[in-house]
């Protein structure tokens, strides 16, 4: 028995030995607390899902008649007037509200989280998400056109943030907790988990990492079962039976890809432009959105359509029920009415107007070639939900987690192949002609550009002042003269400024000025330029590939 024991105290030893290393890494990382965590930012996503859309239903309860998302039947038995009026006064509330209690000046979105996980953004927080997000449900809730997931998404994440603050976490371990609240968002907003795992990973964590998908899938779960709860076991999408007659549809498929792209490349041009104009017309905040909405409204006497997410008219085409001329109108219309919407400074994302601009293109695009070639081209429904899913990843740069959506949504695989041909050269083309995502122009022109790669963004994020060896009292300081020396830094300065100082002047340390009077105030040390640069480095790709 002795003998026995020994040999089991041994196997117990070496288990121990083998296993301990990995439950110490496990216990650092916090795990056991980001997963609890993770939980509650599954809660609190779902409801803040759930308190959003109920919201904009009380908002178009006053005007519509009805708070459901399917109101063209009302607005039928409505007078003409009250189309314009409807998105004019909310561009009025929202306006107002801008002008007294939004110094940003804008309502948040994806892009907003996207640069929280990058530099622990201070704009993301409770109070600026709360009332970014009351803009965008008044926005959508009296009629202007863009999309409910980017506010929930935002707001979920403000409160996974304020939710981490009140406990030590690594840095990994805080990003990982926003990107909870952004998976957990897209999973209630379309009863989509896994999608929202994915469009977590691929759009805000930038990338896929072990310790991440645990938490994500904790949040996201948990947060489509509440919204099922409430709403009900539906998809987002009424989606009809529909079956690929023959893999010789393979280039129309392809081609749709390519239709796609042009789509997505306007849909991004014109927020990008608008938003351009936006920026240098010279007119008061107040005023701004009153003027958009009103623009709006006026497209919507022609085409009510527009207004609002646009989840019937997407239902609509994907049913073809719409006809090919309605569609393509529609088409230049919801690019036109969302453009003015999010650059007047009223609220909403993008990700809904993608859809719907997909949806309309698919359908549109069936319907030539079911002309053309009628017993050989499946449904328009077919097309349309290709379409849905290419000009969408192609406008938010998420091809994998948009293709899963577009499973979830259809409950089967059976359109995977088409689905991957258009996604694929839709977003390629897109990316090709534009450079980046919709999110990371959003980026760009704050003077933000993650695309660049980690080496490049925190070269360029990394501030002298923030490594520098400061001069303590009783040193001294030595005499310093600018108009003949030129190996110097001022402390606002970024590494890579830095560092090309290093490399043009030979030299092993540089000194740092401060303000106006140009005051010396510390030494940099090139040792610890490139030593603060590399770890930067490691700890990114620590977090990569924990």
């Amino acid at each position: 028995m002795s003998r026995r024991h020994g040999r089991i105290h041994q196997i117990n030893m070496v288990i121990y030995r083998w296993v301990r290393p990995h439950v110490d890494i496990f216990l650092k990382m916090q795990q056991p607390k980001v997963w609890l965590l993770a939980l509650i930012a599954g809660i609190s996503g779902a409801l803040v899902g759930i308190g959003f859309r109920t919201l904009i239903g009380m908002f178009q309860i006053f005007w519509a008649g009805t708070s459901s998302e399917r109101f063209l039947l009302s607005l039928s038995t409505l007078p003409w007037w009250v189309v314009i009026v409807a998105p004019t006064f909310g561009g009025l509330l929202v306006g107002t509200i801008l002008h007294f209690w939004r110094p940003l000046g804008r309502a948040g979105g994806v892009a907003d989280v996207i640069e929280a996980r990058a530099h622990s953004s201070k704009h993301l927080n409770l109070k600026n998400a709360t009332i970014g997000t009351l803009i965008s449900a008044i926005t959508l809730g009296f009629g202007g056109s863009a999309g409910r997931e980017g506010p929930v998404v935002f707001y979920a994440a403000a409160v996974s943030k304020a939710l981490f603050r009140f406990f030590e976490l690594p840095p990994s371990a805080r990003k990982t907790m926003l990107a909870c609240g952004v998976a957990a968002a897209i999973s209630a907003s379309f009863n989509a988990p896994i999608a929202g795992v994915l469009f977590a990973h691929e759009v805000i964590l930038a990338h896929f990492a072990m310790s991440a998908f645990v938490p994500l899938v904790i949040a996201a779960v948990v947060a489509a079962v509440i919204s099922r709860m409430w709403f009900g076991d539906v998809p987002a999408f009424i989606v009809p039976d529909f079956t690929l007659i023959s893999y010789w549809e393979v280039p129309a498929f392809a081609l749709l890809g390519v239709t796609c792209a042009l789509v997505a490349i306007l849909f991004q041009s014109s927020l990008i432009g608008t938003d351009w104009v936006s920026r240098h017309l010279k007119m008061p905040i107040m005023l701004r959105p009153v003027l958009g909405g009103f623009l709006v409204g006026l497209i919507a006497l022609l085409f009510p359509q527009v207004l609002g997410v646009g989840y019937e008219a997407t239902d609509s085409a994907i049913a073809g029920s719409l006809s090919i001329g309605l569609m393509l109108a529609l088409i230049v219309a919801k690019t036109i009415a969302t453009a003015i919407t999010i650059s007047s400074r009223m609220g909403g994302g993008v990700f809904s107007p993608a859809l719907y601009l997909g949806a309309m293109t698919g359908g549109a695009f069936g319907i030539m070639a079911l002309a053309v070639f009628p017993d050989a081209v499946s449904s328009s429904s077919l097309y349309a939900i290709i379409g849905m899913g290419a000009v969408a990843a192609a406008v938010l740069g998420a091809p994998i987690s948009t293709v899963v959506m577009i499973f979830e949504l259809t409950g089967g695989f059976a359109l995977s192949i088409a689905l991957l041909i258009a996604v694929s050269i839709s977003t390629g083309l897109s990316q090709l002609a534009m450079g980046r995502s919709f999110f990371y122009w959003q980026l760009f022109t704050r003077g933000i550009m993650l695309e660049e790669g980690p080496h490049q963004y925190f070269a360029k994020q990394i501030r002298v002042r923030d490594i520098m060896a400061r001069f303590k009292e009783g040193d001294e300081i030595p005499e310093f003269d600018i108009m003949t020396s030129k190996a110097w830094l001022r402390a606002g300065d970024n590494l890579e400024t830095a560092l090309k100082a290093f490399e043009s002047s030979g030299k092993s340390c540089l000194i740092v000025l401060e303000g106006r009077e140009r005051t010396p105030i510390g030494w940099l040390y090139h040792v610890d330029a490139l030593s603060n640069y590399n770890k930067a480095l490691v700890e990114q790709s620590k977090e990569e590939h924990l």
